[in-house]
């Protein structure tokens, strides 16, 4: 049977334990506090991040990083995407040889610029042809809950990408493979942020066609960022494109989106902060997303409104303004 360990207990990582388990896995996640550990193990639930979800028999959990990683032949990595150099420097010791390491994480790194792949690379020392990436419309509450969903696996090597692949198809997850890791995590890590700008659009009650400018207009800036770095642009037309920015933005469930509300509600980062209990990923990524922008000669002129917002306290309606009165351009 498959070893697969899974490094991170919030919502997305005890998703993927239960896809894991139900495809046949033997999985062990590994959670930073006792007490979700020992429930996870002990009750098969992870009431704190995945409420009423009840885990598979093969999943268990400790927070004793050597036991989790015993022999896995899959690792995931699925932490909050700037904690992942922190953390996979403690870990990179204990990493089982030629392990599959699998990046759950949809960020850019603040600092850095680097994508989560190339920070694993930096950080573990390994051969890029190791790491995989995992992306697309991936809202954890509805995977959990067996609906229908497809996803899109990236990596440099084919036979690494075919057996993470094999790891997660079920009846209600249909994998797809792809080289194209630059444009697969772009496309993740982007869509925050236009969420975040969706998420201002519909609490100030702007109407649908607003909003679907947004969509397809951060679309267009993710693509350009994308084929600047190297991507293929056809991958945002894809699952980890329009996919995952359709489902990120359109979705109650999605925490930039949510986050994004508050902050169109005219509150400030830190009250929007306190109400939604933790930051989406998309409040730190678009700083890193920006200065990757700017490095590369990219306009991006949603995502530079987004960082306005959130980080120099801008009106969202300020905000908007902005970007209507730019100088017009062919689309």
């Amino acid at each position: 049977m498959r070893r697969a360990a899974v490094l991170g207990a919030g919502a997305w990582g005890t998703a993927f334990a239960k896809i894991l388990a139900e495809a046949g896995s033997d999985v062990t996640m590994w959670a930073r506090r006792d007490s979700v550990a020992a429930a996870i193990r002990e009750q098969h639930t992870n009431e704190s991040s995945l409420p009423g979800v009840k885990l598979p028999s093969l999943v268990t959990a400790t927070s004793d990083l050597g036991q989790a990683l015993s022999g896995a032949e899959l690792v995931f990595l699925a932490v909050p995407s700037q904690t992942l150099r922190g953390n996979l420097a403690d870990w990179a010791g204990h990493l089982p040889a030629d392990c599959t390491l699998v990046s759950l994480m949809k960020g850019i790194e603040l600092g850095t610029t680097k994508r989560m792949s190339q920070v694993i690379v930096e950080t573990a020392q390994v051969d890029p042809d190791r790491v995989v990436v995992v992306s697309g419309p991936n809202l954890a509450p509805e995977i959990a809950a067996e609906q229908p969903a497809a996803t899109v696996v990236a990596g440099t090597d084919p036979a690494r990408a075919q057996l993470v692949q094999q790891a997660i198809a079920l009846p209600y997850i249909r994998p797809y493979t792809s080289d194209d890791v630059i444009g697969c995590e772009l496309g993740g890590a982007v869509k925050n942020v236009i969420a975040l700008a969706y998420g201002m659009a519909h609490a100030m009650g702007m109407g649908d066609n607003t909003k679907a400018s947004l969509i397809t207009r951060g679309l267009a800036e993710t693509a350009r960022l994308g084929v600047a770095l190297g991507a293929d642009p056809m991958t945002f037309a894809g699952l980890a494109g329009l996919g995952d920015l359709v489902a990120t933005c359109s979705s109650p469930l999605s925490r930039n989106r949510t986050f994004g509300e508050h902050l169109g509600r005219g509150e400030s980062l830190e009250a929007a902060q306190a109400a939604a209990k933790q930051t989406a990923e998309g409040v730190k990524s678009c700083l890193a997303i920006r200065d990757l922008a700017r490095a590369h000669g990219v306009e991006m002129p949603i995502t530079e409104q987004v960082e306005r917002v959130c980080h120099e306290g801008v009106d969202p309606r300020v905000a908007v303004k902005l970007l209507m009165g730019r100088e017009m351009k062919p689309e």
